[in-house]
């Protein structure tokens, strides 16, 4: 029996090749494969091929996944960054310079696993250097981009110049209006006169005599009588149709200078300070006093709904009274001037404009329901007249000291849509034609003259329907 010494393991081993020859061809493959892994940059030529395991090599030992790019200069970074952003996108990944020889080495700050998506732009820019700003291809499409709609033209002179002799200079009287029936009332000295805007034609109303002036004229809401007030304090109604005086009304100690009808009663401010109310269906002259200014009232306008009547006076007081109250519901002092312009929105309900003489210079709104002011506006000059349009959301104003110009306003921007000029002397009467679409201003340079400053009524285009159901429908108008 053999001893384990001397036990050997039989072989078949090749021609020429010994137990020896394999050990230390063996040994000599082991340690190549050792200084393979220690270091990648030497090659065998004496082994067969190695492939590495890169889950064992280490190579967070040799630092370079925790290497950025460098960097010249200290200030190429930052310009780099933007340059990517510009030229690929605010989310496209920064990448670093090449390694060595090697390929690209992103950069720890900016993975580029997103290189190959594709890109969902920001609605806004986050600098200003936003490819949205910067780029054609930005989110924002073309029609959102349209340039914005020209304000609309107005003519800059009136279409038509009335001569108006002995039309007084004084701030606080009310002398023209126009009616429904489209016939315009004009107070001229002592007498009244008509003029038909539908075939021009002229007639003489009335004459108050050499002892008496007209101070206010004022039409009914359907136009058919007109009401006078007189420097006497008397208030008169005519027929406009028949030329015919059909009632006088006391109840002032001294003029009349302003009217305001709405159904069914007419106001009249005086400079006695006090508001009567008159009721043509009673025979009594007064119905109602409103006493509440402690100067000349000179502005008075009704509610669109007859509720609420305004009343402004020399007092710069702004006061508002309900249909059956005898104290005003409220009292607005923002004025620092006289407050003849007043005017109701016929677009808002418990909207009111007023305007202020030389002192104050401004257009205010108020929220009548709780006596708020919406806004203000300085003119820059007097304001004598208010009135807006019933075709769009727009307000025109009348004004004297310094410049005599007529002003038309978008609400509630109050942008100007247009400044006319034209009359010599203070712009104190304004009166609007029936259409809405042209306004009549006068002045102490005793002329009328009419501007085409609104548009017409826009008128929606009919639908036309051709089901079943549309058959036999008529419009309720």
């Amino acid at each position: 029996m053999d001893s384990p010494q001397t036990r050997k393991t039989v072989l078949n081993l090749p021609t020429g090749m010994s137990e020896s020859t394999l050990r230390l061809d063996s040994l000599s493959s082991s340690f190549r494969g050792i200084s393979t892994l220690s270091s990648p940059s030497k090659t065998s030529t004496c082994s067969d091929r190695f492939i590495p395991c890169r889950s064992s090599s280490r190579l967070h030992q040799f630092g370079l996944n925790d290497k950025s790019s460098p960097v010249k200069d200290g200030g190429n970074e930052a310009y780099q960054r933007l340059l990517r952003s510009e030229l690929f996108g605010s989310d496209f990944d920064s990448f670093g310079s090449p390694a060595g020889g090697g390929g690209q080495v992103a950069s720890p700050i900016s993975p580029s696993k997103n290189m190959l998506r594709f890109k969902t732009e920001h609605s806004g820019p986050n600098s200003p250097y936003s490819p949205s700003i910067l780029r054609h291809d930005s989110g924002l499409s073309n029609e959102s981009c349209t340039p914005p709609k020209p304000p609309r033209k107005v003519p800059k002179t009136p279409h038509k110049v009335l001569d108006a002799p002995s039309l007084q200079d004084d701030f606080y009287l009310n002398l023209v209006d126009w009616s429904l029936q489209n016939v315009l009332a004009v107070g001229l000295g002592t007498s009244v006169y008509l003029w038909n805007a539908s075939n021009s034609k002229v007639t003489r109303l009335c004459d108050l005599g050499p002892n008496d002036g007209v101070c206010s004229v004022q039409w009914t809401k359907e136009g058919s009588y007109l009401s006078i007030g007189t420097n006497g304090g008397q208030v008169q109604v005519w027929d406009g149709t028949q030329c015919k005086k059909v009632r006088t009304m006391s109840g002032h100690q001294t003029r009349t200078g302003v009217l305001a009808w709405n159904s069914r009663i007419l106001a009249s401010g005086s400079r006695d300070r006090n508001i009567l109310q008159h009721d043509m269906r009673v025979s009594n002259d007064c119905i109602n006093k409103l006493v509440g200014h402690k100067s000349e009232v000179c502005g008075l306008k009704w509610s669109n709904d007859d509720r609420e009547l305004a009343s402004g006076g020399n007092d710069n007081q702004l006061l508002v009274w309900n249909q059956h109250s005898q104290q005003p519901a409220l009292r607005l002092t923002e004025h620092t001037a006289a407050v003849k312009a007043i005017a109701w929105s016929p677009h808002q309900s418990g909207l009111l404009a007023s305007g202020g003489g030389t002192a104050d210079r401004c257009i205010r709104f108020w929220n009548t329901a709780n006596g708020h002011q919406l806004n203000s506006v300085d003119t820059g000059s007097q304001v004598c007249n208010l009135a807006w349009s019933k075709n769009v959301n727009e307000i025109v104003s009348t004004h004297g000291y310094s410049q005599n110009q007529i002003m038309v306003w978008k609400y509630p921007s109050m942008s100007k849509v247009a400044t006319l000029t034209g009359h010599s002397m203070r712009v104190l009467y304004l009166a609007m034609s029936p259409d809405g679409q042209t306004i009549v201003t006068g002045a102490g340079d005793e002329t009328l003259r009419f501007w085409n400053v609104f548009p017409s009524v826009k008128t929606p285009t009919p639908c036309k329907e051709t089901d079943l159901w549309s058959l036999g429908r008529t419009q309720i108008r």
